[in-house]
């Protein structure tokens, strides 16, 4: 999901339509701009993001209160509401089941299992998998949890956003080891972020496993922040061999996209 100020405000799109789907819109909104900015903020934030007044967002948040979408906490601030969590996980296995064909082709023409993930606040999950037939492979649990700063997607993921709001992130959640080779010094992270926007991948190095390399791209236009991977011993995952697969990766990465987008069918 693109940060607010990429988003033209709600004050200001046309309106489509009649004020039913204007309030629609509206709502909608608003619950990607709280998402946006971490999931809890008060009415002031709102308006001066939106561009909408008061008493607008007062309303539209008084009904989202009463559906479950949105709550008020102690501190009169608002919070994402705990109905939004169903539609977050059906989502996330409609998103898998889109992607797994897309997966399967990697598999078959890398011979390495292949992985989507999201940047759900700030972890990365995993949400479908394709795992390699070889009897040494690499797995991750669907639904699994990790820190970004030590994985190919969460690389993958942070290249796309501010420098600003990478560090703040990594305050929050801290850099801590999973192995020797992880990059566990924010400047240091920054600098890999610079290479994976100039050479267009991420890589994992030995920094989540020992033994393991994933290399991973983002998905261009993704309604949400998704990047796909492929992951393998670092036997078979050498410089030659990335060199035939990040192509590949870029290709099925674009052809997922319109798939998400709508542009194209799923498989």
């Amino acid at each position: 999901m693109p940060p607010s100020s990429d988003r033209t405000t709600a004050a200001t799109r046309p309106a489509n339509g009649s004020s039913g789907v204007q309030s629609l819109e509206r709502a909608f909104d608003l619950l990607e701009r709280m998402a946006d900015a971490g999931g809890a903020v008060g009415l002031s934030e709102l308006s001066g993001s939106s561009g909408l007044p008061l008493p607008t967002i007062h309303r539209l948040m008084r009904t989202l209160v009463a559906c479950g979408y949105v709550r008020q906490q102690p501190n009169r601030r608002y919070a994402l509401g705990p109905r939004l969590i169903r539609l977050g996980e059906s989502s996330a296995r409609l998103l898998g089941t889109w992607a797994r064909p897309h997966l399967a082709r990697l598999v078959e023409e890398t011979g390495e299992t292949a992985n989507m993930a999201l940047l759900d606040g700030d972890e990365v999950v995993y949400v479908a998998q394709v795992p390699s037939r070889h009897s040494m492979r690499m797995f991750t649990e669907v639904g699994r949890r990790v820190l970004p700063h030590s994985t190919g997607v969460g690389k993958a993921l942070l290249a796309h956003l501010p420098s600003d709001e990478v560090r703040a992130l990594l305050s929050r959640t801290g850099m801590p080891a999973a192995t020797e080779k992880t990059i566990t010094r924010p400047d240091d992270f920054l600098t890999a972020l610079e290479e994976v926007r100039a050479s267009g991948y991420a890589m994992d190095d030995n920094e989540q496993e020992i033994g393991v390399r994933c290399l991973a791209v983002s998905v261009p236009d993704s309604p949400t922040a998704a990047a796909i991977s492929v992951s393998g011993p670092a036997g078979r995952l050498t410089e030659e061999a990335t060199g035939r697969i990040v192509p590949l990766l870029r290709e099925v990465a674009a052809e997922l996209s319109e798939t998400l987008t709508g542009n194209g069918t799923p498989s």
